[in-house]
C-alpha cells in the first residue's frame, strides 16, 4: 500500500514541521536496504521509519532492528505492520534526545535513516561524536548536503571536515521527488559513510581538533590569519603566527584547507597551550 493510502487508513496526515517525506518506491528502497550490506548478526538503528517500508527490509536482513521515530502518532500503524518482526524495537523519542551506545548496547551497529532534512546535520554530530560511534551509515539526505558532505579541499565545510574526520563517504544513489510522498521540493542522495576506527590523521584530541576548525569556519569568508584570530581569542598577529608554525599559508581560507593540515594547525595549537 502506498504511503498515502495507508496513511489516510490511520487518519494521519504528514507534518511539515518534522520534515516527513515518506519514501515508498520498492527499488530505491532495495537499493538502500542492499548498501547496507547486513547479514543475521547485525544491529540496526533505523532513525525515521515513518509507515515502515524501509523497517521490514532492514529486518528482513538483520538480527535486530532499533527504529526511533517522533511522531507518536505512527505508533498504531507501526505495531500492525511489524507485528509480525519480534527482533524489531521501535522507540517513539527525539533521536537527539537519545542515548544511542545506551540504546544499542555494547555490540557494533549500522545506522540507516531516511534523515529530516533541517536536522541532519545536527543528527550527524550526534552519531559521529558519540562515545561509541555506528561503524556505517546509510543515509537519505538532501542532495545538496550530499554534495556538501563529499566536498573536496577548496569547497570545504565544517560539514564536510565533521564527516571526513570520522568515515569515507560516498554516493550510492541520486533519487527523485516522485520517490517520496509528499514529494519534497529538492532531488536526494543516498550517503553511505563507513566509519573509522581511528580518525585518518594525528591529532591531540578530538575536542582540540574541532575547536580549531570551528574557529576557522567562523568567518568563512576571512583569510584563515583573521579568521582563528577571532575565534580562538589570539588576534590577528598571533593566529598568523601559530598558522607558520603549522606549515599553513595565513592568507588561506578554510574551504581549502585539508584534513592533514587542519591536524597539524591542531597539534601547533596544543603545543602553543592553546
Amino acid at each position: 500500500m502506498n504511503p498515502r493510502s495507508l496513511l489516510e487508513r490511520y487518519n494521519i496526515q504528514p507534518k511539515k514541521s518534522l520534515g516527513q517525506n515518506f519514501l515508498h518506491d520498492p527499488g530505491v528502497l532495495d537499493k538502500i536496504a542492499a548498501a547496507a550490506e547486513l547479514t543475521p548478526a547485525d544491529a540496526v538503528l533505523e532513525i525515521g521509519p515513518g509507515t515502515g517500508a524501509l523497517t521490514e527490509r532492514l529486518a528482513a536482513a538483520a538480527g535486530r532492528v532499533v527504529a526511533v521515530e517522533t511522531d507518536a502518532r505512527l505508533q498504531p500503524l507501526l505495531a500492525e505492520r511489524l507485528a509480525s518482526c519480534p527482533h524489531v524495537e521501535v522507540v517513539y523519542a527525539d533521536i537527539l534526545a537519545v542515548d544511542v551506545p545506551a540504546l544499542m548496547g555494547p555490540a557494533p551497529y549500522i545506522v540507516v535513516a531516511n534523515l529530516p532534512y533541517y536536522i541532519t546535520s545536527a543528527i550527524l554530530r550526534h552519531l559521529l561524536e558519540a562515545p561509541r560511534r555506528p561503524r556505517r551509515l546509510v543515509l537519505t539526505v538532501q542532495q545538496e548536503v550530499a554534495e556538501r558532505i563529499m566536498a573536496a579541499p577548496g569547497d570545504l565545510s565544517l560539514l564536510a571536515v565533521s564527516v571526513q574526520f570520522y568515515g569515507q563517504p560516498r554516493t550510492v544513489m541520486h533519487i527523485k521527488p516522485a520517490a517520496f510522498w509528499p514529494r519534497p521540493d529538492v532531488d536526494s542522495a543516498v550517503l553511505r559513510i563507513d566509519v573509522y576506527d581511528r580518525p585518518p590523521v594525528d591529532v591531540p584530541d578530538e575536542r582540540a581538533f574541532f575547536r580549531v576548525v570551528r574557529a576557522g569556519f567562523s568567518q568563512k569568508r576571512k583569510q584563515l590569519r583573521n579568521a582563528l584570530g577571532a575565534g580562538l581569542g589570539l588576534g590577528g598577529e598571533a593566529a598568523a603566527a601559530l598558522l607558520t608554525r603549522a606549515g599553513v599559508d595565513p592568507r588561506r581560507r578554510a574551504e581549502t584547507m585539508t584534513l592533514a593540515e587542519w591536524a597539524a594547525l591542531a597539534r601547533a595549537a596544543a603545543e602553543g597551550g592553546l
